[in-house]
């Protein structure tokens, strides 16, 4: 399991945290992108206007798979760039 996102009922999260709206607003896109070639799409939410939090599950099998950490690692990559 990746260890920085948080196991939470049969689902994992995490938050990153931006300096400004427009740099969560462009992770979140590409993170959508990712999703819609994995096919598989998390639940995604923008709050105080520079935090994204990211929720994955497998929503067919009720728990987490290797869909989600294999989106999650790709997902911690766009981070660091």
């Amino acid at each position: 399991m990746i260890d920085t996102w948080k196991e939470v009922s049969n689902s994992i999260t995490k938050e990153f945290i931006f300096d400004d709206f427009a740099q969560a607003l462009a992770f979140v896109n590409k993170v959508g992108v990712l999703a819609e070639s994995a096919n598989h799409h998390p639940d995604i939410l923008i709050h105080d206007y520079k935090k994204v939090a990211i929720t994955l599950t497998t929503h067919s099998e009720g728990q987490v798979t290797d869909k989600d950490t294999n989106l999650a690692e790709n997902i911690d990559a766009l981070s660091v760039t």
